[in-house]
């Protein structure tokens, strides 16, 4: 008589077949399970791979023209500081290292074009920031016809640099200028040549640079004034803050960032500001108002010395990014406090 347990198929609750016999995991019988998963270290799931690339293929058609118009030249030109390259095909061009560097050094003029230049960063970038940041508390506030004064706030931010130098060159015209009109018609005398004089071409070009450049930082400022939750402002003047204790202790911290960085931009762009100076002094009257842009192009495009104006970007860009430094070291210092 053929056994029961001879023939009896192995079940799930049998003790010596289903979970631990032949059909369970670890028997020879029935499907095996899967004991290798991909861990940590173990190869990408394609799908991110994927991704991957294809962000990659999404980001260089905004990486190539970088690469092409801004890396590749800014390379280029440090290279051309270290030769003695100036116009003429016939001419050839030696390395000479840093001889162009060590006649800087002794350049009063370029010194004097670098002392002018920090002072119309400064003397544009602070009284930029304080005017801009008046016009956005203003604009902040519920006045009627609100919309065309913010429309009329961002036009000279719409106009070309060239166009701003044209218009306040005829602004400053000694014979018919409406600056020197306005001031025969009100009896204060005949008016001047605001752009030729020695002692007024210097603020008269900065005065055009904090028109032309206001309305940018003001856009920023207004931006984050409206970002500025209204609940801390009323939570403060029903605790009895005044207006200047409401802008101290609500309005600028949640401002400051925006603050920082517009001002660190805005400092570093009129350093390499080039276009307003050249339209309406072209460096003059006797090198007043030669910033440090135009002095390397003229001695590139004037005089055809290439390597020595290479060398003179070299430099200016080393102190932007010593000027950089310095705002992200605050920057990352700021984050750390919070």
């Amino acid at each position: 008589m053929t056994s029961v347990t001879a023939t009896k198929r192995s079940g799930p609750d049998d003790p010596h077949g289903g979970r631990n016999g032949r059909d369970g995991h670890g028997g020879q019988g029935g499907r095996p399970r899967r004991s290798w998963r991909p861990g940590p270290s173990g190869p990408p799931p394609r799908g991110k791979a994927f991704g991957d690339r294809a962000a990659w293929f999404l980001v260089l058609p905004a990486l190539i023209p970088i690469l092409v118009l801004s890396v590749g030249p800014l390379l280029y030109g440090i290279a051309l500081a270290f030769t003695d390259a100036q116009s003429g095909r016939t001419r050839s061009t030696q390395w000479i290292g840093t001889l162009n560097f060590q006649d800087l050094l002794h350049d009063t003029l370029f010194w004097d074009s670098f002392r002018i230049g920090l002072v119309w960063a400064v003397g544009v970038t602070v009284p930029q920031f304080l005017l801009a940041l008046g016009l956005a508390l203003l604009l902040n506030q519920n006045l009627r016809l609100r919309w065309l004064a913010r429309a009329l706030a961002i036009v000279p931010w719409a106009m070309p640099e060239v166009v701003v130098g044209i218009m306040w060159r005829l602004v400053y015209n000694p014979d018919a200028g409406i600056l020197n009109e306005t001031i025969r018609d009100l009896g204060l005398g005949d008016g001047r040549d605001w752009l030729t004089g020695l002692a007024t071409a210097l603020p008269a070009v900065i005065l055009v640079g904090i028109w032309a450049g206001m309305p940018q930082t003001t856009v920023a400022l207004l931006a984050g004034l409206q970002n500025t939750p209204r609940e801390l402002h009323e939570a403060a003047a029903l605790d009895g803050a005044g207006a200047w204790r409401r802008f101290r202790t609500v309005t600028w911290p949640a401002i400051k960032p925006i603050a920082l960085a517009i001002s660190a931009l805005n400092l570093i762009w009129n350093f390499n500001s080039f276009a307003l100076a050249y339209v309406l002094t072209s460096g003059g009257p006797g090198g007043r108002t030669r910033l440090p842009m135009l002095f390397a192009y003229e001695e590139a495009f004037r005089y055809g010395q290439f390597g020595y104006a290479a060398a003179m970007g070299c430099v200016m860009v080393a102190v932007i990014s010593v000027l950089l430094a310095f705002y992200l070291v605050g920057r990352l210092r700021g984050g750390e406090d919070r």
